[in-house]
Parts: C-alpha cells; structure tokens; sequence
C-alpha cells in the first residue's frame, strides 16, 4: 500500500531537516524547513510503482513547492521503471527527485531534485502552507485514500466535540480553548451539533462517533 512508503519518505525528508506532515492540501507528503534564503516546502507523491501518473502530479506539485519528489517501491528484480534511463532522465529534465524504498522500507535517492523549482502559483503555495500551519500533529499518513481526512478545520470541530462531551455546552465556555467554537456551531457542517437551548449545546450521536472515531486526534487551539 501507498501508506507502507510513507515513514520511510518521512524519515528521509526528517533527516535533511523538513518538518513533514502527510495529506495536506491533497498532496501525499509535504516538508517545510527555514533555510538562509527562505522557507523551503517539499512536495513528495507516493504511488506503488514509478509511473507516468505518478510524474503527472508531481509537475502538477510544482506550482506549490521549491522541491518535488516522488516515491515509490523498487522492483526486487529491478526491473521497474527506476531502472529505466529514459524515466530517470525525464525526472532530472523536470527537476523533480526520485526516491526508491526497498522492501525493508528504506529509503533511497535514485535522482536529486532541482532547488528552487519554478513556482507559478503563489496562491496555491499559500493555501498549501496555511493548512499545514493550522494542521495539529500528523494525524494523516501519506498515501491514504478513500478515508475522511484530517484538515485543520475537522480537528478543530473535533477539539469542540470533544469539550461539549466534557461538559463545556456554552460557545462562551468553549472560546478560551477554542476561539471559532461559535462559528464551528454555527455552522455545523459536519452534523455533529445540536442547539437544545438558546446558548446551550449537545453532541447528536454523529458526533458522539465522531469522538470514538477520532478521539486521539482531538486537540485544541
């Protein structure tokens, strides 16, 4: 599975110095590092194999990151792709790295990415590093699909829910922990509150499972 190659990606990126954090902005893995010119990001996409797919949204990464790499299992027989010339010279040609993790889940450089990359879109890198900012942790592993993701704001309603179940129903008793908690009432997008009175809140047993689902990931501001 794609998430198998998250920690050893993570440890890679961790050991030149990257704070890391998987799923953000829906990019599999993001690093970000102060550097004497600026802040660095780090993009890396995960896939199973080395593939043109693979490569298709690593350029799409670019407008957002200084660097970009992409990940992938080596072939035990070394045939895959990683041991294509023609593939790795295209990697070098659009200056993004290629990282090979073995089956004992180590990981290794097969082509060094280029540092600065062209950066296209401001915006997009800004939104990129917003949610990394607001993100508590790493609650996500790179690579995961199929499976609600932890933004920023999920875990902030969480930190709500998780106070509400405390005992804590007013907005006014939630804001010292949680400054949006009115908002996140308000706003209710993902059902897990109910208003029994003026000022005065419960969980609806949507959010009574969003708690047993997610407990360990509830933090507050």
């Amino acid at each position: 599975m794609e998430t198998d190659l998250y920690l050893p990606v993570k440890r890679f990126l961790e050991s030149l110095g990257f704070e890391v954090k998987g799923e953000v902005g829906g990019c599999d893995v993001v690093g970000r590092m102060a550097g004497e010119a600026g802040e660095v990001v780090v993009v890396c996409e995960l896939k199973m194999s080395f593939n043109l797919e693979l490569v298709l949204q690593a350029v799409d990464r670019a407008q957002a990151a200084d660097e970009v790499w992409i990940a992938a299992r080596v072939s035990a027989k070394g045939r895959g792709r990683e041991a294509d010339r023609r593939f790795r010279d295209l990697c070098r040609r659009l200056g993004l790295g290629m990282i090979g993790v073995d089956d004992r889940g180590e990981a290794e450089v097969i082509v060094k990415s280029v540092s600065p990359m062209p950066r296209t879109n401001p915006k997009r890198r800004s939104r990129l590093m917003r949610e990394f900012d607001r993100r508590r942790g790493d609650p996500i592993i790179g690579g995961s699909t199929r499976i609600p993701q932890m933004t920023a704001y999920r875990q902030q309603a969480l930190a709500v829910a998780g106070l509400i179940g405390a005992g804590r129903t007013r907005p006014a008793e939630l804001r010292p922990d949680c400054p949006d908690a009115a908002k996140i009432l308000q706003n209710n997008v993902y059902g897990w509150f109910v208003r029994v009175e003026r000022g005065v809140y419960a969980l609806t047993p949507a959010g009574e499972e969003a708690l047993l689902r997610w407990g360990a990931d509830v933090s507050v501001a």
